[in-house]
């Protein structure tokens, strides 16, 4: 795919896309006082309401053979499966929030790359050249990162490897996603699986947060979103990240390639610290996390973009 073949508005919504994925991590943040798995929860809660009628409209529009597949036992464990990982992906993200900076944040929420290099190489399956050197650049990346857990008292190891954690979880929900979505429509998956990831995150906040159905402070109650406090934050989360931001990358796939969306949305870390900066919740990174953050962007483009040309071989042999 040529980038002339390419409309305009195409690249406007990836733009929108990018913007308001970036700025998820700024506005979590802006929510203060409120338990990360908690918020994380409102978060899926809020797009669950929002995706439900899409989900309903492609459900009616769906051939019966398509609702038998989807109704499987392997495509149900599948989405499960996927569930499980989305709710893993944000507790952990949006509790590094709370414990590292948001830019350290950021860096290693999105570093899935690196840990889709590791999980192939752990499998035996043939590396391009270009991927094991993306790989080892982005770690020796992520350890120069790290040195600043030491001397920033607003980073901490434990934030970052949390953010990390997350990255790894995100992996098994893409996988799920290529797997089920090269036949579901969008919203037929994403509804389910946000929902379960709603479910999960609600249960887990309620067992380790003591958040409760009903509670006197709203900043406590699992439905404490709908406060009129809360509510705009939440909803822009639902809107902004959830439909415009991931929905958005997903309808431009239709003409912009895989490789070049995984490599724009390299800036989420850079746009997202921008916007926490201009938001009061971020500051200005120390320069490890300048040199370390450099690597581990350098070294996840040197690994996307191998692996869009690996793709692109295997599929003409």
């Amino acid at each position: 795919m040529t980038r002339s073949a390419v409309p305009l508005h195409a690249w406007l919504i990836l733009g929108a896309a990018l913007v308001a994925v970036s700025s998820a991590g700024a506005v979590l943040q802006i929510i203060e006082g409120v338990p990360p798995i908690l918020k994380a929860s409102w978060r899926l809660q809020a797009t669950s309401v929002l995706l439900l009628p899409f989900a309903i409209m492609q459900w009616k529009k769906m051939d019966e053979e398509s609702r038998q597949r989807f109704t499987e036992q392997r495509n149900l464990g599948i989405l499960i499966g996927s569930g499980i990982c989305l709710f893993l992906h944000f507790g952990l993200w949006v509790w590094s929030l709370d414990h590292t900076t948001l830019t350290h944040s950021l860096l290693f929420v999105t570093a899935h790359p690196l840990v889709f290099v590791v999980g192939l190489a752990l499998l035996g399956r043939p590396l391009h050249v270009r991927q094991s050197f993306g790989a080892v650049i982005g770690f020796i990346g992520v350890a120069f990162t790290l040195i600043g857990a030491g001397g920033d008292g607003e980073v901490t190891l434990l934030g970052d490897l949390a953010a990390f954690g997350g990255a790894i979880a995100i992996v098994g929900y893409l996988a799920a996603g290529r797997t089920l979505r090269s036949w579901m429509p969008l919203f037929v998956y994403a509804f389910p699986v946000t929902a379960i990831g709603a479910i999960l995150l609600t249960i887990a906040s309620m067992g380790i947060e003591g958040s409760a159905f009903s509670s006197v402070d709203t900043n406590l109650s699992v439905f404490g979103w709908m406060d009129p406090i809360w509510l705009p934050a939440v909803l822009y989360l639902a809107i902004g990240p959830g439909l415009v931001g991931h929905t958005g990358i997903n309808a431009v796939l239709r003409w912009i390639s895989p490789v070049v969306i995984s490599v724009s949305v390299m800036i989420e870390p850079i746009l997202g610290t921008v916007i926490g900066m201009i938001l009061g919740t971020a500051t200005a990174p120390d320069p490890w996390t300048w040199f370390g953050g450099g690597l581990i962007l350098l070294g996840i483009y040197g690994v996307t973009t191998a692996t869009g040309q690996k793709i692109s071989a295997d599929a003409e042999e």
